[in-house]
């Protein structure tokens, strides 16, 4: 285990790779939850998706921990998860299917671009301040669908209001709100899966919670083939090309898809892993100077991209590395141990299918609420009073959340981007990777607008 992981070299032993492995399963435990929930609304079976979720999160975990050897975990990430069922699913209306097909072809689109100089003109291409308001949008988003899955805000008036606290389900999911913003701000350990488990104990004395309603690991397992493979049936990757018409907004999703996954990840290594020393400065400067990484930040690139369409055959979003892994790298894990680690506990999860499918809406809904929270921290680092940059931001950000969609937000914020340059008289800053992209958007519009609805 020392030869292999390093752990000596590292500044690291085994106790704290365990605990540290630990600490960033309880940190994004949630997902295992709060991810069933969301994709079975796209018509997907709550079980399959389940442990589709536990499986993605242990293969994509390992990968990570024996390929690359850095104390990062993967999983069904959130924000992704909600633009494959709100986006593409109820807005786009493709089906789930396709949506797994789509998801697919961006893995491995993403590992193309890693192994591939493609990826450093990629993220030369797209200026930080789109990427800040990106992510900040996405948590804004995920907060929304927070709220709403409660019936927090209502619609009434044709505008949204509070909805008045009548109900004892939105009684527990105050509760639950509350409990969740105390643990987070005192630094529990694992406060977002400890709120989701003491909320919807609450529940159950208030009839909020309904065990008998709980799907058991035998059940999850025998409706996993619902969804493990689908993909590659007639309604998967076959019926993407069936439409040709449909053909650019496959295309522009699978951009989207790309998109978020790649700055997330990226964002996840630069911000956590250089002040750790698990990446080195000479990492980030080469991802600056867009020469590529070194080999560490390489295998975790692509242990990322890989994870990704192994997760879309197994039946679920995109699969990414989570920045909840910060919490281990905090606990002083720097090796793939401590990864390891996190995939059992994993894999121990499964057998907790009864209690787990038991957990309602209202003790999830304050988990994405905090993690939207937490996300749109991006925003401090976007300068608002330059309208310049606030313009484009405001589009990928708040108008991401306001009219709903995510690729809408990514696509406008692209469009504005132009203008604006063009308007300042500033075309060098554009590149051909951004205006591309922005003519496939505009085209996108055009064809939702004259296409028979």
């Amino acid at each position: 285990m020392e030869k292999f992981f390093k752990l000596r070299e590292n500044g690291t032993n085994v106790p704290t790779e365990i605990m540290a492995g630990i600490t960033t399963f309880f940190a994004m435990g949630y997902i295992i939850i709060v991810n069933p929930n969301t994709l079975s609304q796209a018509g997907m079976e709550w079980g399959a998706v389940f442990l589709a979720t536990i499986i993605s999160a242990i293969i994509g975990t390992l990968i990570m921990a024996l390929v690359a050897n850095v104390p990062y975990a993967q999983a069904p990430g959130m924000g992704l998860n909600a633009f494959f069922v709100y986006t593409v699913c109820f807005t786009l209306k493709f089906t789930w299917q396709q949506a797994l097909s789509m998801v697919f072809i961006c893995g491995m689109l993403n590992i193309l671009i890693t192994v591939t100089k493609i990826r450093k003109h990629i993220i030369k291409a797209i200026p930080s301040s789109l990427q800040n308001a990106i992510s900040g949008g996405i948590g804004i988003f995920i907060a929304y669908i927070g709220f709403l899955n409660v019936g927090a805000i209502n619609f009434g008036a044709g505008v949204p209001a509070m909805t008045d606290i009548t109900t004892k389900s939105l009684v527990v999911f105050i509760i639950g709100l509350a409990l969740i913003i105390v643990m987070t701000v005192k630094n529990v350990k694992g406060s977002i899966l400890l709120s989701i488990i003491i909320t919807t104990i609450i529940g159950i004395p208030m009839g909020v919670t309904q065990v008998g309603d709980s799907v058991s690991f035998t059940e999850a397992l025998s409706s996993l083939p619902t969804t493990f493979g689908v993909i590659f049936t007639s309604e998967g990757l076959v019926s993407l090309f069936n439409d040709m018409g449909k053909l650019p907004l496959v295309l522009i999703t699978v951009f989207s898809f790309s998109l978020s996954d790649t700055f997330d990840t990226i964002g996840t290594f630069i911000g956590t892993g250089r002040r750790s020393g698990i990446f080195s400065a000479e990492d980030e400067a080469a991802l600056e100077n867009g020469k590529g990484f070194s080999s560490k930040m390489d295998k975790a690139l692509f242990a990322d991209a890989t994870a990704t369409s192994i997760g879309a055959i197994i039946g679920t979003s995109n699969t990414t590395t989570y920045v909840e892994s910060a919490a281990g790298i905090e606990a002083g894990g720097r090796t793939g141990l401590t990864s390891v680690v996190t995939a059992i506990c994993f894999a121990l999860s499964a057998f907790l299918a009864g209690f787990v499918s038991a957990i309602p809406s209202v003790a999830t809904a304050p988990a994405l609420i905090i993690v939207g929270c937490m996300m749109i921290s991006s925003f401090a680092e976007i300068e608002w009073t330059n309208l310049e940059e606030a313009i484009p931001a405001f589009f990928a950000g708040i108008f991401m959340a306001l009219c709903y969609s995510i690729s809408y937000g990514i696509a406008t914020s692209f469009i504005f981007y132009c203008v604006v340059k063009i308007a300042k008289k500033k075309t060098k800053d554009l590149s051909p990777i951004l205006i591309g992209s922005s003519i496939l958007f505009v085209l996108n519009f055009l064809l939702q607008a004259i296409l028979p609805k």
